[in-house]
């Protein structure tokens, strides 16, 4: 699979759960891909100072990613 599709494919599975983000003042923009399929995410507006954002990346971000783009095998947010 190209970058480029893979990519689109991550931003429209992390548009399921933007709205959830956006609620509360936040969001998530995609960082990079990795070869060996680690997506690394940052955190935006209240989301970067959030205790709950682990939480978010776990049960919502993660599982919207892996459960529609098989080639993910991890998620992971950056600074």
């Amino acid at each position: 699979m190209q970058d480029e599709e893979l990519r689109v494919k991550v931003e429209k599975a992390l548009d399921t759960v933007r709205p959830h983000l956006e609620e509360d003042g936040g969001n998530v923009e995609v960082v990079d891909i990795t070869l060996c399929g680690e997506l690394h995410i940052r955190w935006l507006g209240t989301c970067r100072s959030c205790n709950m954002s682990e939480m978010t990346l776990r049960a919502g971000i993660e599982q919207a990613v892996l459960q529609k783009i098989p080639q993910i095998k991890k998620v992971k947010a950056v600074v």
